[in-house]
């Protein structure tokens, strides 16, 4: 199913809406605006397989310029709207759009910029949203209304190129292809996964209730978009925040009556910071299903996340490229805490550097298989190439799995800090560092260390109106009381913000580079 079914059943359901401002776009007139983009792609000459580039914030536009890549036949290469010309750079030469969409003049003049330092040439379409135009490109409202539906007849069904976090180095693209087919024959996209956390996967008609899912991430994150997808192919509501903001998206679930939302640890950590009065101030009674991934969660945090809003809290795990995923329900996950669940439609594999499969609680990298996937061919000692392997794929996680097959995260494999020849997992450091009270936020590190190798290092941003007079040896009490002394940070440095992605993921290399030379107000101890 998509749009054009739900334009004839519920013509006058609302489709998309951004919370804040209220724009919203019914079923009847996203069926129109996407189908008039798209006639105007295939005018410009698009074709199957081209790429449409999108890089905007969370506006009311987004859901026709992805149906109008899907049923098209083209890639949508959705990029951070944030990023500087010179980031954009490598997104070009990977996407080479036939076409692109700006989410304003500011973006639009970078993506000239970028495409011009990559040497890719002009894309056929360029719109821009907005009053502001530069020159070469169009106005996107006024484009799309004067131009033609592309026939139903013409209709084939499109793809996607997103690209990994980059929290070090080159961000790294990975396309969908298009799988051919008409878009109304297509099946719901991550059908078992959206099952397992709570979604409706059958079309809601006349005088059904429809899924309202509140979107609260950018939708250029594989996360969002592909939520974005999947609601609207069953005739959803899709609510989408311009930004973040912990009591606007309570007010959000209140205004709209979602019933589904999906999250990152961090908000999490925001919105059980709200007063009491606060939180008690809205009504969510509507609010059935909350989906949470893309980063781990403190367990402190998911539990009082659950006590508040009862058991409705699920997890995913996976990686944006596709090669599997975990899920773990609110139940579960009270009798595992931390776990991040057993695998959805693939298996999970945990492997030493070399290959070699890892038993129950032991700690190795994270493999997921696809079904069919190939067996390792394994030399006499057990080794074996996994990244080589057709339908194995790893995200570049540390874990282990329990007797029953459970999944937990440890950490990123390169982010493992050496002490004295023992390990330690930044994440468990971490999980004792975000809950407390005085601590907005926090990040791990080794930094080297002539007679370890490498110290324990706490990266921290003070809460607000905290008193960071002795914040640094507070921290390090409450982290000796909860863990072995090598795992205790040897280093606590108070900074004003961390560098993490929308995603909510730390870019590590940008952090490490900001620890040299060592900043005012660290304090280390020994």
């Amino acid at each position: 199913m998509y749009p054009a079914s739900f334009a004839v059943t519920v013509p006058d359901r609302t489709a998309l809406v951004v919370a804040g401002s209220g724009d919203a776009v019914t079923y009847a007139a996203l069926d129109d605006r996407s189908a008039r983009l798209a006639g105007l792609l295939y005018a410009a000459g698009l074709r199957p397989g081209d790429t449409l580039l999108i890089a905007c914030g969370n506006d009311v536009r987004w859901g026709e310029v992805f149906w109008a890549a899907r049923r098209s036949g083209l890639h949508l290469a959705a990029v951070n709207r944030h990023l500087s010309a010179a980031e954009l750079v490598p997104m070009t030469e990977d996407a080479r759009p036939a076409a692109v969409v700006a989410g304003g003049a500011g973006i639009a003049t970078a993506l000239d910029d970028a495409l011009a330092r990559a040497g890719v040439p002009v894309p056929a379409v360029r719109l821009v949203i907005g009053p502001d135009v530069p020159s070469g490109w169009t106005g996107h409202d006024a484009a799309v209304a004067a131009a033609p539906r592309l026939p139903r007849d013409a209709e084939t069904t499109g793809g996607r190129i997103l690209w990994s976090s980059g929290t070090t180095g080159r961000p790294k693209p990975f396309r969908v292809a298009p799988t051919g087919g008409h878009p109304a024959d297509g099946p719901v996209r991550s059908a078992a996964l959206m099952r397992s956390l709570g979604f409706r996967t059958e079309p809601t008609g006349p005088g059904e209730a429809p899924d309202v899912l509140l979107v609260a991430g950018p939708a250029y994150h594989a996360g969002p978009l592909g939520f974005l997808q999947s609601v609207q192919e069953v005739g959803g509501t899709v609510v989408l925040m311009e930004r973040f903001e912990p009591e606007a998206a309570l007010a959000a679930i209140e205004r709209y009556r979602v019933t589904h939302s999906q999250w990152v640890p961090t908000m999490f950590v925001r919105l059980l910071r709200l007063p009491d009065e606060v939180r008690n101030r809205y009504d969510l009674s509507s609010h059935r299903v909350a989906v949470h991934g893309a980063a781990p969660c403190p367990p402190e945090t998911k539990r009082a996340v659950l006590d508040w809003w009862g058991p409705i809290v699920h997890e995913y795990y996976g990686s944006s490229e596709g090669y599997g995923r975990t899920t773990i329900g609110p139940h579960e996950w009270r009798e595992r805490p931390g776990s991040v669940g057993r695998p959805a439609g693939s298996t999970v594999h945990v492997a030493d550097a070399d290959g070699r499969p890892l038993g129950p609680g032991e700690v190795g990298a994270v493999w997921f298989a696809r079904p069919g996937a190939a067996e390792p061919q394994r030399r006499p000692d057990g080794t074996a190439d996994l990244a080589a392997t057709p339908g194995w794929g790893t995200a570049g996680d540390l874990g282990h799995v329990d007797a029953d097959g459970y999944l937990y995260l440890d950490g990123r494999s390169g982010h493992t800090i050496i002490t004295g020849g023992v390990n330690v997992y930044p994440r468990e450091v971490e999980d004792v560092l975000l809950p407390h009270p005085e601590v907005a936020d926090a990040a791990v590190v080794g930094l080297p260390a002539p007679e370890f190798g490498e110290r324990v290092v706490a990266v921290v941003v003070p809460a607000a109106d905290t008193d960071r007079t002795g914040l640094a040896d507070r921290l390090v009490a409450h982290c000796r009381a909860r863990l072995a002394g090598f795992k205790t940070p040897r280093e606590v440095r108070l900074v004003e913000s961390l560098p993490r992605s929308d995603a909510g993921k730390v870019r590590m290399g940008e952090l490490r580079a900001s620890l040299v030379p060592e900043p005012a107000g660290s304090r280390p101890w020994s």
